[in-house]
């Protein structure tokens, strides 16, 4: 089915290459819509902030992980079940690519239009 309405960010991928900023994306953007205490625990959110939450976070998700994710109805479960799942990515996406920028060596490439691309490359 074609999604219509736009994304506010890249939706996460099904194999979590992705997790690490989107994680970011999402909490940044629940909280400048007012909705980051959906996914806190022992949150006090109403359930209209908790449907508009799901709906976003649904909205931003591989479609995969839409159907795998199907019969949760919370927030706070969806949010935990990701994080369980992708969490593990901190450590071990994030030491490589701090290794790789430690190593980085501006000397290394012909120009700095392929400096740029390995930097990029990198932080994303």
């Amino acid at each position: 089915m074609l999604n219509l309405s736009k994304l506010e960010f890249v939706a996460l991928d099904i194999s979590g290459k992705n997790y690490l900023s989107w994680i970011l994306d999402a909490e940044i953007h629940l909280a400048a819509k007012g909705l980051d205490a959906t996914i806190t625990e022992g949150n006090e959110a109403s359930s209209q902030d908790k449907t508009k939450d799901m709906i976003f976070l649904r909205h931003h998700l591989d479609e995969g992980l839409k159907i795998e994710y199907l019969t949760v109805k919370e927030p706070l479960e969806l949010w935990t079940d990701l994080k369980g799942r992708y969490d593990h990515l901190k450590a071990t996406v994030l030491p490589r690519a701090r290794y790789k920028w430690m190593h980085l060596l501006f000397q290394d490439f012909k120009t700095v239009i392929e400096n740029n691309s390995v930097v990029f490359r990198i932080t994303s």
